[in-house]
């Protein structure tokens, strides 16, 4: 079984992003479990969702307290929080930050990606919802899922404009990645 953890503020797509990764993963024909946990039901308030995906069905419904990778919608959220908190051994985490920002120490098996999703997002979407960025930066960073199979997910989810914005960021999430990773 992997699980991924979503580190956001209400308000800014990480249900969206936890039911977008889990129907990407049921199309490639896994068994995901998508997620919410938040307290306070108000806009700007920590809050985490999780998907936890597998080739049977999944039953297990805790939270997720050793992700194999973690998902930071906003990065302001590590300074009062250990968004890294039980990652596992290879883990992955995927940030929404375009400069250098100062990272707990980490095992050298672990990978963190820094990815201006934000930044993408309001270019390509109008809106500095950077959530759909992260997606195709995961598909890239972590090989879980095909590009294919999530743009066909978008494709699904939204229409017009909000569809075509987020098509590219997608994209541009992944491009982003993959050329990272080329760079080594």
């Amino acid at each position: 079984m992997k699980e991924i953890r979503i580190h956001a503020r209400a308000g800014q797509g990480a249900i969206t992003t936890a039911a977008l990764l889990g129907y990407a993963y049921f199309k490639e024909d896994k068994f995901p479990y998508a997620f919410p946990h938040f307290g306070a039901a108000r806009m700007g308030a920590p809050m985490n969702a999780f998907v936890r995906v597998d080739d049977v069905p999944v039953r297990l419904r805790s939270q997720i307290y050793e992700p194999d990778f973690v998902l930071i919608v906003d990065a302001t959220l590590m300074r009062g929080y250990n968004c890294f908190s039980g990652l596992k051994e290879k883990g992955v985490a995927i940030i929404n930050e375009k400069e250098e920002l100062e990272l707990p120490k980490m095992k050298p098996s672990q990978k963190v990606f820094l990815v201006p999703a934000s930044d993408i997002a309001l270019k390509t979407i109008g809106r500095p919802l950077g959530n759909t960025t992260l997606i195709g930066a995961y598909a890239a960073a972590t090989g879980e899922l095909k590009l294919e199979t999530v743009l066909e997910v978008i494709r699904i989810r939204f229409s017009g404009k909000a569809m075509e914005g987020n098509l590219e960021a997608i994209k541009q999430g992944y491009d982003y990645v993959k050329h990272k990773l080329l760079k080594g």
